[in-house]
């Protein structure tokens, strides 16, 4: 069932009080954008603004050829008008009223039976049991009075959705079954959807773009693979938690590989009195000056980690000397740090799954090897 017209949400703000704000942030029709960032960044700031609960002090939102706010212009459509659907993060649902009764609240203008037959098939939408339809919020689970919650959102049809750290008040085993259940609905929603998360896992797993935002300033916006393998700069990489962050000088293209470039690894720092550890092979999109301080990441499909007695890796990767500092067991997956043997401050993250997580031990020498066409380069820009 489709809920609306599919419209592109555009929103524009430029405003420094009462908290900073600035940037575009642009969400197709059928697509979920997480935004992601530190406690007071402007993430809810961002979402009052599109619900129209909050003026900036210059700004535009357009939902398709709809105006909904240009302060240039002196629009601003009230909230009642826009029809925006909002989840947040504890529920604000009404004490006093049942589950059902909760729901049928947001539609209000149907006729009251009308109110009760929509509002039981939006519980049955979000797998509400039905004994649990004339229970109080009290009386439920903050699993269960979030499907309510979401049950109320979309039951006015609305035309953008809002979902404010939705999941982040309730545990992970029910955490987990409400992503299934909004990874079912956005099947048939053709409606733009923005959600606040605090939470880097949950962004990739059900956003379809990740929008990066510090300080009230949206960094970057983009698909979510595309922003963990080139962010922007250094604080768009640490807010994406990339821990293998390091820092170098850009020395030009090579003049025998076309297409690649020289990059000069330092240890901690970019500065000139920075140790040299080695200079490193890397893509060349021809956009760094010659001796521009740098940023690079690598992403762990980069990374590869050998014994220190097993044959070579294959192909052509830069291969380092380490030793296996930390092993962390998570679930599936393990997380191993190791140092560079050559100087040992210098840290490295690989996230290993499958019979090779049991293969390292701490204290172990071991090879890293990195594949070269990884690395990402960003030019450090002095303010």
């Amino acid at each position: 069932m489709t809920l609306t017209a599919p419209e592109t949400l555009t929103v524009a703000v430029d405003q420094c009080e009462p908290i900073p704000l600035r940037g575009r942030l642009t969400v197709a029709a059928g697509q979920l954008v997480a935004l992601v960032g530190p406690s007071g960044a402007g993430k809810s700031s961002l979402l009052r603004i599109i619900a129209g609960l909050v003026r900036p002090q210059q700004g535009v939102v357009t939902l398709g050829a709809t105006c909904w706010l240009d302060t240039d212009r002196r629009i601003c459509v009230p909230p009642q008008a826009r029809h925006v659907g909002m989840l947040f993060q504890h529920y604000a649902l009404m004490p006093h009223c049942s589950a059902e009764a909760n729901v049928a609240l947001a539609l209000w203008r149907l006729p009251r039976r009308e109110r009760r037959e929509q509002a039981r098939l939006w519980l049955t939408r979000v797998g509400l049991p039905e004994p649990l339809w004339g229970r109080l919020p009290s009386a439920l689970s903050g699993g269960e009075q979030q499907r309510v919650a979401l049950a109320r959102a979309l039951a006015t049809h609305p035309k953008v959705l809002l979902l404010d750290e939705p999941f982040s008040a309730v545990d992970a085993l029910r955490r987990t079954e409400l992503y299934a259940l909004l990874a079912a609905l956005r099947q048939e929603l053709t409606i733009p959807i923005v959600m606040v998360t605090h939470d880097l896992m949950e962004a990739r797993l059900l956003a379809d773009e990740i929008a990066v935002i510090d300080r009230g300033e949206l960094l970057q916006q983009g698909p979510t693979e595309h922003l963990y393998r080139s962010p922007r700069n250094a604080r768009v990489a640490a807010i994406l938690g990339i821990e293998n962050r390091f820092a170098g000088r850009w020395l030009g293209p090579d003049p025998h590989r076309p297409g690649w470039g020289r990059l000069e690894w330092r240890a901690h720092s970019e500065s000139d009195d920075a140790p040299v550890i080695a200079v490193l092979p890397a893509r060349d999109k021809g956009r760094i000056p010659v001796g521009q301080a740098v940023h690079w990441v690598v992403q762990n499909d980069a990374l590869t980690l050998r014994a220190a007695d097993a044959p070579p890796c294959t192909g052509s990767p830069v291969r380092l000397a380490v030793t296996v500092t930390a092993v962390r067991s998570s679930g599936d997956f393990s997380r191993v740090e190791v140092a560079l043997t050559a100087f040992p401050p210098l840290r490295w993250h690989i996230t290993l799954t499958g019979r090779e997580r049991h293969c390292f031990s701490a204290g172990e020498p071991a090879f890293l090897c990195l594949d070269p066409s990884w690395i990402h380069v960003m030019p450090i820009r002095r303010r």
